[in-house]
């Protein structure tokens, strides 16, 4: 999609280390972070919960769509926990842990994420 991809992170499923990983990402000045994995059911799945904590702002419209779009593909995408916010100005976007699902949420996202990013900086809506 474009993206410099400056750095990856493997961090346990820990919110304090999620944590962590958006504060250090958000210091280096990175305008999207992508978290993959933790969004299930499961007791160790905290990155919403990570994310939700530390984000200024959440954008539940996003998270949403993710699921919308996943269930046209299967029915367990509504079992997905995605989410999205704002930590600054920076978008944090944690989603699905296995690859095709990952694909699929930035083909999802990928149209909605140059105005995104530039509303996040402090850009106009335009007309």
């Amino acid at each position: 999609m474009g993206f410099d991809v400056r750095r990856r992170f493997v961090v346990p499923d820990e919110k304090v280390e999620i944590q962590a990983v958006v504060r250090k990402s958000a210091a280096e000045k990175n305008s999207l972070l992508v978290l993959t994995g933790g969004t299930g059911l499961g007791p160790r799945d905290v990155t919403p919960e990570a994310v939700e904590e530390i984000c200024d702002r959440m954008v539940p419209g996003l998270g949403e769509a993710l699921r919308s779009s996943g269930a046209s593909k299967t029915p367990m995408s509504w079992l997905s926990r995605s989410a999205v916010g704002l930590y600054g100005n920076m978008l944090v976007a944690a989603l699905p842990g296995s690859p095709r699902a990952v694909e699929e949420a930035l083909a999802v996202l990928g149209p909605l994420l140059p105005h995104a990013l530039d509303i996040a900086r402090g850009g106009g809506h335009g007309d």
